[in-house]
């Protein structure tokens, strides 16, 4: 494990505010994203991913405004994700201040866009997000009993969620965000099964998501191989600082910037 984790806060955005709930359900405010993005850029953190969580099932795109203040008020690298549907799109969110861009719901209809976003701007720039949960008894399975979702969680696809990193990835993103839907919001840790298994098949920088509760859970996951790590309500509601977590993580033995 020698090259730096990442840590990352996540500001789940929705109708201009920073929310959170467990499993996507009973979300519940937590701040403006400007203001949280400025703290979380002076406590260290090494990038800051920001997910508007609504404009997908809105059919909407991501409020670029919200992307625009927030880019002009921290200085490490910014991922934006929600509602990216097209080529266009992304080149008004990088004109906005993003560093990279994360698609999800577009790309599984479409997984040509994929190609077309990294042709364009390099891939680099385009992180796969997959929202994956456990394939739940009774219900159809797939070979790695983890299913792709879309719409926060509320629609199955049948998509086997270790196939669809590797073929994005083979496609052209730069970067697999791995959020399980299961441990999302719960406190409980990450999913470090699912996490080992995709980190097997997929060679791209691999960014765990979904279940962080205790500064334990982000060196876990790295020890699963996970590239960069990120966590949403711990750092918001403050139960954890980012050098928190950056202290256990070097102080057990896991690289941190």
């Amino acid at each position: 494990m020698g090259v730096a984790v990442r840590v990352v806060p996540c500001l789940d955005v929705a109708d201009g505010r920073v929310v959170k709930g467990v499993n996507f359900e009973n979300l519940r405010d937590a701040g403006d994203p400007v203001e949280l993005a400025r703290r979380y850029d002076a406590e260290g953190a090494d990038e800051i991913t920001f997910l508007d969580v609504s404009a997908s099932s809105e059919g909407r795109a991501t409020t670029r405004e919200v992307v625009s203040r927030t880019a002009e008020e921290v200085f490490v690298p910014l991922t934006v994700g929600g509602g990216v549907r097209s080529v266009a799109d992304v080149d008004a969110l990088l004109r906005a201040g993003a560093d990279k861009v994360s698609v999800n719901t577009a790309a599984i209809a479409r997984p040509e866009l994929i190609s077309e976003i990294a042709q364009r701007f390099g891939r680099q720039v385009l992180v796969i997000s997959v929202d994956a949960r456990r394939c739940r008894p009774g219900e159809a399975t797939t070979a790695s009993g983890y299913e792709v979702t879309t719409h926060g969680g509320k629609r199955g696809t049948g998509i086997d969620a270790v196939r669809w990193a590797v073929q994005a990835a083979e496609l052209g993103a730069g970067e697999v965000l791995l959020n399980s839907m299961d441990a999302d919001g719960t406190t409980d840790g990450f999913d470090l099964t699912m996490l080992a298994d995709v980190r097997a098949v997929v060679d791209v920088p691999l960014v765990a998501s979904g279940g962080a509760g205790k500064v334990e859970h982000f060196a876990e996951a790295a020890r699963c191989g996970a590239d960069a790590v990120l966590a949403a309500s711990v750092f918001h509601f403050g139960a954890l600082r980012v050098q928190d977590v950056k202290d256990h993580m070097r102080a057990t033995g896991v690289p941190v910037r």
